[in-house]
């Protein structure tokens, strides 16, 4: 039995015991198996949308309808694996958008978590559902008051949560890249800033908004932290990568593990965004000025250049999803290098636990004890 010194993490009318959101990973790196792991141990499980029918047959033929399909089965799949609380997370920037955030919707999916481009009209998706939470993904209090007045003007929704991701994360990130090293971009600033201007959506819709910290938050320790700062929650993705639970190979999974704090780097990404990631011989290739000849077969994101880019995204995520790392690379945050062996999802929370509670025991402010089967 667990015992967590602090609060769980409501959204809607779910709760999670935990205030723990595994984030989404793409291409394929969290689907059903490391979602429905997380929801069974008191977090939110999240699948990741991006390029989830990589294993549809007709994948490179019908790019939107194999997608769809694929999204619907993980649904289902993690759904008959947990009574838990689960996720996904869909990109803005995503060609077949609207498609896959209908499709979630339509599966009952509890929360969908959107970033990668403000998700102006998302509220529109729900299509009446009163059972689907809607969760923004911004870098900026800046964009939560351009959201919150848009969605509130035009749907009368306010967002059910806000999750404000800082530079660290891994990934494709919401910045630009003068501002990864800008201490005024930290997380531990923007998410007093968040909260403070997420307390005017509260006052005007009447209902509560948790914030959500994200990006680069590694330890229980970071929990308490960002908890202090204003946080209803975090959301890690890093973190789960080296669970047995994860969808990943063992070979991305070894990526992680063996890799050096000086071999996590900042990369130009063909989607027109910097991504955060551990470089390898196919990045050190590209940067060299080596082309990966390809023909694109998806046009999978609104904002890339695949007509001048030296290599597909797409393609490159989904071979390193498969162990196929010549061929590809791995996104990570920037605490990638710390992990040093692949535990069950069960064994990294309750580390996450006892982290959280020797941290608040430290704190002169404390939580309301709870017991967790």
């Amino acid at each position: 039995m667990n015992v967590w010194n602090g609060k769980g993490l409501t959204i809607g009318e779910f709760t999670a015991k935990l205030p723990i959101i595994q984030g989404g990973m793409g291409v394929g790196i969290s689907l059903s198996g490391l979602a429905s792991a997380v929801a069974n141990e008191g977090g939110i499980g999240v699948i990741s949308v991006a390029g989830i029918g990589m294993e549809e047959k007709d994948f490179s033929r019908n790019f939107h309808e194999a997608n769809i399909r694929a999204l619907r089965n993980e649904i289902r799949k993690a759904r008959s694996l947990t009574k838990g609380i689960l996720g996904v997370n869909i990109m803005v920037a995503m060609t077949n958008y609207v498609e896959m955030a209908k499709a979630a919707v339509e599966e009952g999916i509890d929360i969908i978590f959107s970033g990668a481009g403000l998700p102006l009209s998302l509220p529109e998706f729900l299509n009446g559902s009163q059972h689907t939470k809607l969760v923004p993904i911004v870098s900026s209090s800046r964009a939560v008051s351009i959201l919150a007045k848009r969605w509130i003007d035009r749907y009368n929704y306010a967002p059910d949560a806000i999750v404000v991701e800082g530079p660290m994360a891994g990934g494709h990130l919401g910045f630009k890249y003068e501002h990864l090293t800008d201490p005024d971009y930290k997380l531990e600033k923007l998410v007093p800033e968040v909260v403070k201007e997420v307390r005017k959506v509260e006052e005007k819709a009447a209902k509560p908004v948790p914030v959500i910290a994200a990006g680069g938050i590694y330890s229980g320790e970071d929990i308490h932290k960002m908890m202090q700062l204003g946080a209803s929650g975090v959301q890690m993705a890093t973190r789960f990568v080296t669970t047995m639970e994860c969808d990943a190979s063992n070979e991305f999974k070894n990526a992680y593990i063996n890799c050096r704090k000086e071999d996590i780097e900042i990369i130009k990404s063909p989607v027109g965004m910097p991504g955060r990631a551990i470089v390898n011989k196919f990045i050190n290739e590209v940067n060299s000025g080596n082309k990966k000849p390809y023909t694109c077969p998806y046009h999978c994101i609104v904002t890339c250049n695949y007509e001048s880019s030296p290599y597909c995204i797409a393609l490159a995520l989904m071979n390193a999803k498969k162990g196929k790392m010549r061929n590809g690379f791995a996104f990570a945050g920037e605490n990638a290098y710390r992990t040093n062996k692949i535990i069950p999802v069960k064994e990294l929370m309750d580390s996450l636990v006892e982290e959280y509670n020797a941290a608040d025991a430290k704190s002169p402010r404390g939580g309301n004890i709870g017991d967790l089967d």
